[in-house]
């Protein structure tokens, strides 16, 4: 393990001291929310079940609370700020560092597959470990997964409802098309629940953070992802309406009927809801669908 002398980044009064040595003021429209609680920190870093043969990638870095631990634990970690002005601060305060590397990047824009070949290469494995801006969250996490990156853990901090949504089971309020398209690449488990006063500023909700394993394989096997994922996006369209008229929007109205009875014919009753119905079950019902030319 990497250690230096000196408060850790993390402590609050480091953070309100750098902020103010370097003059940053917070842009609300990225979301910048700086972790200042050690001991969520320790969480993260120990979830992430990171060493020096492993490596991290971390979006949005911030004034680098994170990513200091993360150089303290990997082998090498990549952090992509797409604010320009934290770049000098980074600088500044990783520089005892020789493992970190910060890029400004747009993670929606960044070439990943590239990133890994060209960062990663030779590694254990690598881990994506972030503090995420609560505003993009679901399409980082889904750009993460449909890339196929060779990922053993996705450890972030998102809001804590989003964390519940994810993880969550059939059954419930919380059950839904993420909930199903983060299930069908990982095994989700919320890591620890995390009040606002962890950081500065603090939000207008709590937050968590929440460990995605990757699979080694899809949790069902279906021939169309895309045809299977326009399914489930149909089947909660309109979360009060049954299965069978939620999905009258791809067998069209006209063959309602028997779209009732090749639901039947496959085990699920037509007055079920979407959030009742598991992974298994809806990848039957997209194998069904495809049969009967009923194709979204």
């Amino acid at each position: 393990m990497r250690q230096t002398t000196g408060t850790a980044i993390a402590a609050a009064g480091r953070t309100k001291e750098i902020i103010r040595r370097h003059g940053f003021t917070f842009k609300k429209s990225l979301g910048q929310n700086f972790l200042i609680d050690s001991n969520i920190l320790d969480k993260i870093i120990a979830a992430a079940g990171l060493d020096e043969t492993r490596g991290a990638l971390e979006i949005g870095p911030g004034i680098g609370a994170l990513t200091e631990r993360l150089a303290q634990t990997a082998g090498r970690v990549v952090a992509l700020e797409i604010d320009q002005r934290l770049l000098p601060i980074l600088e500044d305060v990783l520089s005892p560092y020789g493992n970190v590397s910060v890029i400004h990047a747009d993670i929606l824009k960044a070439d990943l597959q590239r990133l890994w070949e060209e960062s990663f290469a030779g590694l254990a494995g690598v881990s994506v470990v972030a503090n995420l801006p609560y505003y993009v969250t679901t399409p980082i996490v889904m750009k993460l997964l449909e890339e196929r990156l060779p990922v053993e853990h996705i450890v972030v901090m998102v809001q804590k409802e989003v964390a519940e949504r994810m993880a969550a089971r059939p059954g419930g309020k919380e059950y839904g098309s993420l909930s199903i398209a983060v299930q069908y690449y990982c095994e989700p488990e919320v890591i620890a629940s995390v009040p606002s006063g962890a950081f500065i500023p603090a939000p207008n909700v709590d937050s968590a953070v929440i460990r995605l394993t990757k699979r080694r394989e899809p949790a069902v096997a279906v021939p169309d992802e895309a045809r299977f994922f326009r399914v489930v996006h149909a089947a909660f369209a309109q979360r009060r309406k049954t299965i069978a008229n939620n999905l009258s929007a791809i067998s069209g109205k006209e063959r309602k009927a028997e779209l009732a009875e090749l639901l039947t014919a496959n085990g699920i009753q037509p007055e079920r809801r979407a959030e009742t119905l598991s992974l298994a079950e809806f990848a039957r019902i997209d194998e069904a669908l495809a049969k009967a030319g009923m194709k979204g």
